[in-house]
């Protein structure tokens, strides 16, 4: 896994524009999708903890980013 969702996500968009470019033969294609759902889950579970330690600072209560 990457070491940082920054690094999580640039992958995931190096991939992306390989998939759109349909330069990528099958086989390549399908490991480039598994790889993606990997990239995908492993921001989302970055994302997720960040919420939750949001919320521990603001008391439970998660508050827009624009009102911060």
């Amino acid at each position: 896994m990457p070491a940082s969702y920054e690094e999580a996500l640039a992958e995931l968009e190096q991939l992306v524009g390989k998939m759109e470019a349909g330069a990528l033969p099958l086989d390549q294609l399908l490991a480039s999708y598994q790889r993606g759902a990997q990239l995908l889950q492993f921001c989302r579970t970055r994302l997720e903890a960040v919420e939750e330690q949001v919320k521990l600072l603001e008391d439970g209560q998660l508050k827009p980013w624009d009102a911060a």
